[in-house]
């Protein structure tokens, strides 16, 4: 059993003396581990950075068995996150968050067409919080877990959507909320892909992504917690703004 193909390194491990265990997500595999001999080797281990694009060719003799992966570097993403705080962090999120959520083995190409193209944006701090939030959006939606900010739940207006309800994930106008405005999320012009995009409404907008994500997916997958990358990530952005 083998293949070839692009992918982006989520995780490594040590395995053995000499060898690692790596995470990557394919468009075609979606996240797939495998073993690399000599993973640690001087040679090999300043490739395996999390966020790096490899390519990587897997090969198992039985279809269920864990494999060996040769890789060969293709970008490496690690000198533009190291050299932002912020963008470390983000790096660290996207990868931790896939490699909480994804099924292992199941292809979620959309999603890995909006991961790569999120990464490629690291360094630019003046439009990554705004791409990667839109990135959380797509990544709930793919999980089954969308938000639909279309028109109110309530009432079916398309005018005046500021709520988000935290069971349905649907809008609710403010005429709509009525003595419930208080139990529901915020809904930043943001979120709906309209306005300029302030940092005060980014940050609405990870509140409200992050309840889903923490009582939603991460509830989905058996109760367990989300991974801590996430809430460093946001810190560290609101500590900039």
């Amino acid at each position: 059993m083998e293949w070839r193909g692009t992918g982006i390194l989520l995780a490594v491990r040590r395995h053995g003396e000499s060898s690692a265990i790596i995470e990557v997500f394919t468009p075609d595999q979606g996240r797939h581990a495998g073993v690399v001999r000599g993973g640690t080797s001087r040679k090999i281990a300043p490739i395996l950075q999390p966020g790096a694009q490899l390519d990587v060719a897997w090969r198992a003799r039985l279809e269920d068995h864990i494999g060996s992966f040769t890789v060969e570097p293709i970008r490496s993403r690690a000198d533009v996150a190291m050299a932002d705080r912020l963008s470390l962090a983000g790096l660290n999120t996207v990868t931790a968050l896939l490699s909480f959520c994804l099924p292992e083995r199941e292809p979620h190409a959309p999603l890995y067409t909006r991961t790569e193209q999120l990464l490629d944006l690291l360094g630019q701090p003046e439009i990554w919080p705004l791409a990667y939030l839109r990135w959380e959006v797509a990544l709930l939606e793919e999980m089954g877990h969308g938000l639909d900010f279309s028109a109110c739940a309530v009432t079916g207006s398309l005018d005046d959507l500021v709520y988000v309800s935290p069971k349905t994930g649907r809008a609710v106008s403010r005429n709509g909320a009525g003595d419930w405005a208080d139990r529901l999320l915020p809904l930043p012009d943001v979120l709906r892909g309209v306005g300029p995009a302030p940092d005060a409404e980014i940050i609405q907008g990870f509140a409200t992504t992050g309840h889903f994500l923490r009582n939603h997916l991460a509830a989905n997958l058996g109760n367990r917690p989300l991974p801590e990358a996430r809430d460093r990530f946001v810190e560290a952005f609101n500590r900039q703004v």
